[in-house]
């Protein structure tokens, strides 16, 4: 991998790390989720026309995808309102992969290489450490993390059948965004007319970092798998879970015990070693 891809793939994770920060230090966190995928939708509005779009074939699972993506950005507002980042985070993160190798083990009938025992092994490890290590705010962050997470796996497998009949891979996600975020403005609008008009006011700067955080995020790594191995692309953006973990600490000032960070950083490599396994 040459040095700036593997840069700019840094780069991406720390993006999509920091726009979660930008979530979890939010008061109104829901609120907040609304304009991160208001900005995101307004990319996507300005972009979408000068790309190819995807095939017909490709939107079953988009729609699809788009609802996964609205309960997604919900359970994420949900989670940090009652568990640090630093310990939702990894769980939301690193589980996933793990679900996703499980599934294609039981329903697709995948043979598991001896490496990739060795990252479900680690992942695992990893998750109960932080589940059972430490101290807690409220169990029912984790319960809320680990189902975000099954939420993560179920939208990776939609879009991993749905982006090869797309055609068009940048186009395909976009329209999620775009979809994904117009129920959640509906909602907005209707139910907290004056808080949204409040926080568009005071805080639209955050949503639009927000929004292009999560799209650029998504559009980095996706531009870095034209010119290196997608499983080493994929691995390297699992330090977002380190990038969330020490902003966590850095910029949020929860307090990080250091069982949490060899948690976070156990979840990390093992689904590093899954990626490329």
């Amino acid at each position: 991998m040459p040095i700036l891809v593997f840069a700019i793939v840094l780069f991406a994770a720390a993006l999509h790390a920091s726009w979660n920060a930008i979530v979890k230090g939010s008061p109104d966190k829901l609120l907040m989720m609304v304009l991160v995928t208001a900005a995101a939708a307004l990319i996507a509005v300005v972009t979408l026309p000068w790309l190819q779009q995807p095939a017909t074939a490709s939107w079953p699972f988009l729609l699809t995808s788009s609802i996964l993506q609205v309960i997604y950005f919900v359970l994420v507002a949900r989670t940090y309102h009652i568990a640090d980042m630093s310990e939702a985070y990894p769980l939301m993160r690193g589980t996933a992969p793990l679900l996703v190798t499980l599934v294609s083990v039981v329903g697709l009938k995948a043979n598991l290489s001896p490496l990739m025992w060795v990252g479900v092994t680690v992942i695992c490890l990893g998750i109960l450490s932080m589940a059972w290590g430490g101290r807690h705010k409220d169990r029912r962050g984790i319960i809320s993390a680990l189902l975000n997470a099954v939420v993560i796996a179920a939208y990776t497998l939609t879009d991993g059948m749905g982006v090869r009949r797309s055609g068009a891979p940048a186009a395909y996600t976009l329209w999620i965004f775009l979809i994904a975020s117009v129920p959640l403005a509906i909602w907005a609008i209707r139910t907290r007319r004056r808080s949204i008009a409040d926080s568009v006011r005071n805080h639209w700067h955050f949503g639009l970092i927000g929004g292009i955080g999560t799209v650029a995020s998504y559009g980095l790594a996706l531009w870095a798998m034209t010119l290196a191995p997608i499983a080493v692309v994929a691995a390297l953006r699992e330090t977002s879970i380190l990038f969330g973990t020490l902003i966590s600490g850095l910029v949020l000032k929860e307090r990080i015990s250091v069982g949490r960070f060899i948690a976070a950083g156990t979840i990390a490599l093992g689904a590093a070693v899954l990626r490329l396994a």
